[in-house]
């Protein structure tokens, strides 16, 4: 992310004369955050080793949730709130599953806390509000135009996330905020949805019911609870002609190491026929935890193959979070 010299034009910033809630204390809830990454990481050559977004403060003691990807195997991370007091911070979860890292300040952060709600609970042209560190000159007011199921070609799937317009591509990791000033979505990415049958930018947001949900065991055990899901190391995209293709391999990773290899399109998983991502993914998980063996039928060159991907647990690749 660049440096913060943008700001929003004054009509589609938030106002306190049109909110219910206190918009300077909901303001002052998000800090900029920015990690450092050892060049020898694992994500390193995917999301680089100096990563730039927003956090999330959740209580007084400095808790802060971000999205995950900001600080995968981060060394050192620090945290700017609106006075321009910067902190350094240390990981307590990042977790795939989710999406979300979780972090705490080692130092007084001086920010308030955000109210969670419940995003369940919202609706399709809803109005809401994207807040980043910066004030209201990074704060927008937008509408949720749609809930549903979200894929992503790095083996990530959530049963249903939020979309927001308009759409800006620099909102990873800030808050999403209902109109009552509660948080229910973070940041992730800026995608092409489709509402109404036509294509769309927005911003997709992890909804804050999974933070509800597993706070504590975030807490706990750094992860989402139960067995590591299976992973495979293996990038696959729908293309134009409705085929699954597989994009890109992580090097060293199950799929690579079973002798995938980029352009095979996948045809069924187990002798299940699957023909969206989400449906991949799924069918993936269903043949049990990390190190389960998956069976893919795929298309190389006209003749059809099976391979047999001895899945791993992601965590086993990075680098382990330096606890304070």
């Amino acid at each position: 992310m660049a440096e913060e010299n943008w700001a929003f034009p004054e009509q589609l910033r938030p106002r306190q004369e049109t909110v219910d809630f206190d918009l300077d204390g909901v303001l002052n809830a998000v800090v900029r955050l920015h990690a450092e990454v050892p060049q020898n990481a694992f994500t390193a050559t995917g999301l680089g080793t100096e990563r730039a977004g927003y956090g999330v403060v959740l209580d007084d003691e400095g808790l802060v949730v971000t999205i995950g990807y900001l600080v995968a195997e981060a060394s050192i991370i620090t945290l700017t709130d609106n006075l321009g007091m910067s902190v350094p911070a240390y990981t307590i979860a990042y977790d795939h599953v989710t999406g979300f890292g979780l972090l705490r300040a080692i130092e007084p952060l001086r920010a308030t806390s955000i109210p969670r709600g419940e995003s369940s609970g919202m609706e399709r042209g809803d109005r809401v509000f994207v807040v980043g560190q910066g004030g209201t000159a990074h704060a927008l007011e937008a509408k949720l135009i749609e809930k549903k199921e979200f894929a992503g070609y790095w083996e990530y799937l959530l049963d249903e996330a939020l979309f927001t317009s308009p759409a800006h591509p620099e909102w990873g990791g800030a808050a999403l905020v209902d109109d009552a000033g509660r948080l229910v979505g973070i940041g992730s990415l800026l995608v092409q949805t489709s509402v109404g049958g036509r294509s769309s930018q927005g911003n997709m947001f992890v909804p804050v019911d999974l933070l509800n949900r597993y706070l504590d065991d975030l807490m706990t055990l750094g992860r989402f609870p139960g067995p590591p899901c299976p992973w495979l190391g293996m990038f696959v995209m729908e293309s134009n002609s409705d085929d699954l293709v597989v994009s890109g391999l992580s090097a060293t990773g199950p799929a690579a190491e079973a002798g995938v290899r980029a352009g095979d399109i996948v045809r069924s998983i187990d002798d299940i026929p699957v023909a969206t991502l989400a449906g991949f993914l799924r069918a993936v998980r269903e043949q049990g935890s990390s190190g389960c063996t998956v069976p893919i039928s795929m298309i190389r060159s006209g003749e059809e193959i099976t391979i047999d991907v001895i899945s791993a647990d992601r965590r086993d690749f990075l680098i382990k979070p330096i606890l304070n």
